[in-house]
């Protein structure tokens, strides 16, 4: 039984290391060659956004929200080095 206490949102919340992996795994293919820009724009616009939302959560614990903005930061480096 489902307890409607808990936000699913919240209670499946992907940790910091698959947005880092996301990220790293955007930079390898750019980098390669292997993804459009566009494509990499895209993927790393919807990781900002998502990171964004995280960050801005009044729930997130600190430590938490310290390492999401983290990565936000080297998503938002990665896609100016792509170029917007």
């Amino acid at each position: 039984m489902e307890n409607p206490a808990v936000d699913p949102l919240v209670a499946e919340r992907p940790g910091p290391e698959h947005f880092d992996a996301a990220i790293g795994h955007v930079d390898t293919l750019w980098s390669s060659g292997n993804i459009a820009a566009s494509a990499a724009r895209g993927i790393l616009y919807s990781i900002v956004e998502t990171l964004g939302t995280f960050v801005g959560d009044p729930d997130l614990p600190e430590h938490a929200r310290a390492g999401y903005i983290g990565l936000l930061e080297s998503a938002r480096e990665l896609r100016v080095k792509i170029g917007e």
